[in-house]
């Protein structure tokens, strides 16, 4: 929809703007030159135990705010029937967030099953709701060291990590030292904390160009490459060439059998 925007109000594509931001001054792999010049990131992270935690209450104090009753209510005004008709899709749209798929077999089957069914399905999709919002926690952090820490563009600003695992240490451990390195950027001095350190390689080129023609992309940078290279798309289109390429060899060797010569004993003429 933005991509769309973008085209209708300038008559440019919106990959062609963000390859020329790209290339700009200050521009990288993974974006344009910052917007504003002085910035730095806090990173509020915890304890993997702890932020487990939290979620899984997160997950309770949801369920105890009304989130059956919500899911009721959008089952019954918009699932319903597409269920009866087996043409539910959790895959696209709102239904593929999280908190609805999880209770499908809750909703379908309540008032329609015995009532210790019901139960069991109720604490199954609850259980289910928690491992997955804890698995998009994990790949939210996963994105934050990607971007920033291990392939950050020359343009990313300094991280600085906050450890809010003890929430009674908010004051000490989260906001006393934010609001130090806020004013120490606000008055151009060295901020009193260290940021995280980038887990990137200094040898590495970041706007190297490589086509790739397997999927025919572009990509920029060896550590992308080096991604994309591993990534699920491209394996899935090499698995798909090296099919084809199988499949015409197969076929060419059939074709080379039927014109073959014919050997001397089949020249040979059957007696009479």
């Amino acid at each position: 929809s933005r991509s769309l925007q973008v085209f209708e109000e300038t008559g440019i594509p919106h990959s062609e703007i963000l390859q020329q931001q790209q290339q700009e001054e200050g521009g990288g792999p993974l974006g344009g030159p910052l917007k504003y010049p002085h910035s730095c990131i806090l990173w509020l992270h915890a304890d993997q135990a702890a932020l487990d935690e939290r979620l899984e209450k997160r997950v309770d104090d949801m369920l105890a705010a009304g989130l059956l009753d919500e899911l009721r209510d959008f089952h019954r005004r918009y699932n319903r029937e597409k269920v009866a008709e087996n043409r539910q899709d959790y895959q696209h749209g709102i239904f593929q967030s999280i908190g609805f798929k999880e209770f499908h077999e809750y909703l379908v089957s309540e008032g329609n099953c015995p009532p210790e069914t019901s139960a069991l399905l109720l604490q199954k999709g609850i259980q289910a709701l928690k491992q997955v919002t804890k698995r998009y926690a994990r790949r939210q952090n996963k994105w934050v060291r990607n971007r920033f820490l291990k392939r950050p563009g020359p343009n990313v600003p300094p991280v600085y990590g906050l450890e809010v695992s003890d929430l009674l240490r908010w004051e000490e451990d989260v906001l006393k030292p934010a609001l130090e390195i806020v004013e120490s950027f606000i008055q151009g001095r060295e901020p009193p904390a260290e940021p995280v350190r980038m887990e990137c390689d200094v040898h590495e080129n970041k706007r190297s160009h490589r086509v790739c023609e397997v999927c025919d992309r572009v990509i920029i940078g060896d550590r992308e490459w080096a991604a994309h290279t591993r990534s699920k798309s491209h394996l899935h289109h090499l698995k798909k060439r090296q099919k084809l390429e199988a499949a015409g060899r197969a076929a060419g060797s059939d074709g080379d059998g039927d014109n073959a010569e014919p050997s001397a004993e089949d020249s040979v003429s059957p007696s009479l």
